[in-house]
Protein backbone atom coordinates (compact mmCIF):
# COMPACT_ATOMS: atom_id res chain seq x y z
CA UNK A 1 0.00 0.00 0.00
CA UNK A 2 1.23 3.60 -0.65
CA UNK A 3 0.16 6.64 1.08
CA UNK A 4 0.10 9.86 -0.36
CA UNK A 5 -0.39 13.07 0.94
CA UNK A 6 -1.59 16.17 -0.68
CA UNK A 7 -0.18 19.04 1.26
CA UNK A 8 -0.98 22.76 0.91
CA UNK A 9 3.17 23.56 1.95
CA UNK A 10 6.46 22.70 2.52
CA UNK A 11 6.35 23.37 6.24
CA UNK A 12 3.85 20.57 6.33
CA UNK A 13 6.36 18.22 4.48
CA UNK A 14 9.69 18.55 6.65
CA UNK A 15 6.81 18.09 9.71
CA UNK A 16 5.51 14.65 8.22
CA UNK A 17 8.96 14.00 7.17
CA UNK A 18 9.80 13.43 10.77
CA UNK A 19 6.96 12.56 11.93
CA UNK A 20 4.88 9.59 9.67
CA UNK A 21 8.14 7.21 10.28
CA UNK A 22 7.29 7.34 13.84
CA UNK A 23 3.45 6.70 13.17
CA UNK A 24 3.33 4.08 9.99
CA UNK A 25 4.38 0.23 10.22
CA UNK A 26 7.49 -0.18 7.89
CA UNK A 27 5.54 -1.55 4.95
CA UNK A 28 3.39 1.07 4.13
CA UNK A 29 5.01 3.26 1.87
CA UNK A 30 4.45 6.92 1.30
CA UNK A 31 5.01 10.06 -0.96
CA UNK A 32 4.73 13.42 0.55
CA UNK A 33 3.12 16.11 -2.40
CA UNK A 34 3.88 19.86 -0.66
CA UNK A 35 1.56 22.97 -2.94
CA UNK A 36 2.15 26.49 -3.00
CA UNK A 37 -0.46 27.68 -0.86
CA UNK A 38 -4.42 26.86 -0.95
CA UNK A 39 -5.52 27.39 -4.21
CA UNK A 40 -2.43 25.39 -6.41
CA UNK A 41 -3.32 22.80 -3.79
CA UNK A 42 -6.79 22.65 -4.93
CA UNK A 43 -6.07 22.43 -8.49
CA UNK A 44 -3.39 20.22 -8.62
CA UNK A 45 -5.48 18.05 -6.33
CA UNK A 46 -7.97 17.57 -9.54
CA UNK A 47 -5.54 16.65 -11.67
CA UNK A 48 -3.58 14.20 -9.73
CA UNK A 49 -6.82 12.32 -7.92
CA UNK A 50 -7.78 11.47 -11.48
CA UNK A 51 -4.83 11.19 -13.27
CA UNK A 52 -3.19 8.70 -10.53
CA UNK A 53 -3.24 4.94 -11.48
CA UNK A 54 -0.42 3.34 -9.10
CA UNK A 55 -2.65 0.21 -7.80
CA UNK A 56 -3.27 0.34 -3.59
CA UNK A 57 -3.19 3.68 -3.10
CA UNK A 58 -4.77 6.15 -0.53
CA UNK A 59 -4.65 9.70 -0.96
CA UNK A 60 -4.44 12.43 2.45
CA UNK A 61 -5.08 15.82 1.26
CA UNK A 62 -4.45 17.98 4.72
CA UNK A 63 -4.45 21.86 4.52
CA UNK A 64 -4.92 24.86 7.35
CA UNK A 65 -8.06 25.95 8.33
CA UNK A 66 -6.57 29.91 8.64
CA UNK A 67 -9.44 32.02 9.05
CA UNK A 68 -12.14 30.14 6.92
CA UNK A 69 -14.81 27.98 8.52
CA UNK A 70 -13.04 24.41 9.20
CA UNK A 71 -16.64 22.53 8.11
CA UNK A 72 -17.09 24.36 5.02
CA UNK A 73 -12.74 24.15 3.97
CA UNK A 74 -13.11 20.31 4.51
CA UNK A 75 -16.37 20.36 2.50
CA UNK A 76 -14.99 22.16 -0.28
CA UNK A 77 -11.72 19.41 -0.23
CA UNK A 78 -14.39 16.76 0.14
CA UNK A 79 -16.18 17.73 -2.95
CA UNK A 80 -13.20 17.69 -5.37
CA UNK A 81 -12.08 14.41 -3.76
CA UNK A 82 -15.25 13.14 -4.83
CA UNK A 83 -15.30 14.79 -8.22
CA UNK A 84 -11.89 13.50 -8.99
CA UNK A 85 -13.32 9.71 -8.47
CA UNK A 86 -11.58 9.70 -4.89
CA UNK A 87 -14.25 9.34 -2.51
CA UNK A 88 -12.10 6.90 -0.26
CA UNK A 89 -9.61 10.14 0.13
CA UNK A 90 -8.68 11.10 3.80
CA UNK A 91 -9.27 15.34 4.38
CA UNK A 92 -7.70 16.51 7.30
CA UNK A 93 -7.84 20.45 8.28
CA UNK A 94 -4.85 21.51 10.93
CA UNK A 95 -7.17 23.94 12.79
CA UNK A 96 -6.13 27.41 12.92
CA UNK A 97 -2.91 26.03 11.19
CA UNK A 98 0.23 23.52 11.65
CA UNK A 99 1.64 25.62 14.09
CA UNK A 100 -1.46 24.69 16.66
CA UNK A 101 0.09 21.06 16.15
CA UNK A 102 3.37 22.56 17.94
CA UNK A 103 1.91 24.62 20.49
CA UNK A 104 -0.18 21.62 21.54
CA UNK A 105 3.34 20.07 22.62
CA UNK A 106 5.40 22.79 24.36
CA UNK A 107 7.31 20.01 26.01
CA UNK A 108 8.55 18.84 22.39
CA UNK A 109 8.90 22.52 21.41
CA UNK A 110 11.11 23.43 24.38
CA UNK A 111 13.05 19.89 23.98
CA UNK A 112 14.04 20.67 20.12
CA UNK A 113 14.76 24.49 21.09
CA UNK A 114 16.70 23.96 24.10
CA UNK A 115 13.96 26.00 26.07
CA UNK A 116 13.03 23.48 28.53
CA UNK A 117 11.00 26.14 30.28
CA UNK A 118 7.84 26.18 27.74
CA UNK A 119 6.47 22.96 29.00
CA UNK A 120 5.55 25.38 32.58
CA UNK A 121 3.35 27.51 29.88
CA UNK A 122 1.31 24.28 28.55
CA UNK A 123 -1.34 24.44 31.33
CA UNK A 124 -1.95 28.49 30.64
CA UNK A 125 -5.40 28.69 29.57
CA UNK A 126 -4.14 30.10 26.56
CA UNK A 127 -2.21 27.34 25.54
CA UNK A 128 -4.55 24.39 26.52
CA UNK A 129 -6.85 24.36 23.37
CA UNK A 130 -4.11 25.63 20.70
CA UNK A 131 -6.88 24.66 17.61
CA UNK A 132 -8.55 27.86 18.92
CA UNK A 133 -5.57 30.28 19.16
CA UNK A 134 -6.21 33.49 15.80
CA UNK A 135 -2.59 32.60 14.96
CA UNK A 136 -0.60 29.71 16.78
CA UNK A 137 2.10 30.62 14.01
CA UNK A 138 2.43 34.37 15.83
CA UNK A 139 1.93 32.89 19.59
CA UNK A 140 4.82 30.53 18.47
CA UNK A 141 6.67 32.94 17.09
CA UNK A 142 6.64 35.05 19.89
CA UNK A 143 8.07 31.93 22.50
CA UNK A 144 10.59 30.96 20.36
CA UNK A 145 13.18 33.18 18.87
CA UNK A 146 14.32 32.32 15.43
CA UNK A 147 11.11 30.06 14.94
CA UNK A 148 10.19 29.53 10.69
CA UNK A 149 7.74 27.48 9.54
CA UNK A 150 10.02 25.00 7.50
CA UNK A 151 12.94 24.62 10.27
CA UNK A 152 10.44 24.24 12.89
CA UNK A 153 8.56 21.23 10.87
CA UNK A 154 11.90 19.92 10.98
CA UNK A 155 12.59 20.17 14.29
CA UNK A 156 9.47 18.78 15.71
CA UNK A 157 8.69 16.49 13.10
CA UNK A 158 10.52 13.83 15.26
CA UNK A 159 9.30 14.82 18.08
CA UNK A 160 6.02 15.60 19.01
CA UNK A 161 4.06 13.37 21.35
CA UNK A 162 1.69 11.24 19.19
CA UNK A 163 -0.53 10.66 21.57
CA UNK A 164 -1.11 14.98 22.92
CA UNK A 165 -4.60 15.60 22.96
CA UNK A 166 -4.62 19.02 23.18
CA UNK A 167 -5.04 19.49 19.64
CA UNK A 168 -7.66 17.78 18.24
CA UNK A 169 -7.29 18.61 14.79
CA UNK A 170 -3.71 16.42 15.13
CA UNK A 171 -5.18 13.99 17.36
CA UNK A 172 -8.31 13.58 14.23
CA UNK A 173 -4.91 13.64 11.73
CA UNK A 174 -2.57 10.49 13.39
CA UNK A 175 -5.45 8.15 14.10
CA UNK A 176 -6.90 8.81 10.60
CA UNK A 177 -3.69 7.78 9.37
CA UNK A 178 -3.19 5.00 11.36
CA UNK A 179 -6.47 3.58 10.21
CA UNK A 180 -5.46 3.65 7.07
CA UNK A 181 -2.35 2.29 7.22
CA UNK A 182 -3.78 -0.81 9.47
CA UNK A 183 -3.81 -4.35 8.23
CA UNK A 184 -7.77 -4.57 7.16
CA UNK A 185 -7.00 -1.19 4.76
CA UNK A 186 -3.85 -2.77 3.94
CA UNK A 187 -5.43 -5.76 2.40
CA UNK A 188 -8.91 -4.11 0.83
CA UNK A 189 -9.23 -2.51 -2.01
CA UNK A 190 -10.45 1.27 -2.16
Amino acid sequence: MMLVFMLEELSMKVFLEGLLPRVLPEQVTYKLIPHEGKSDLEKSLRIKLRAWRTPDTRFIVVQDQDSGDCHRVKARLREICDDAGRPDALVRIACRELEAWFVADLDAVGRAYDLRALVELQNKSKYRSPDLLGSPSRELAALVPGYGKVSGGRKLGPVVNLDNTRSPSFKNFVAGVRRLAAPEHRQSRP
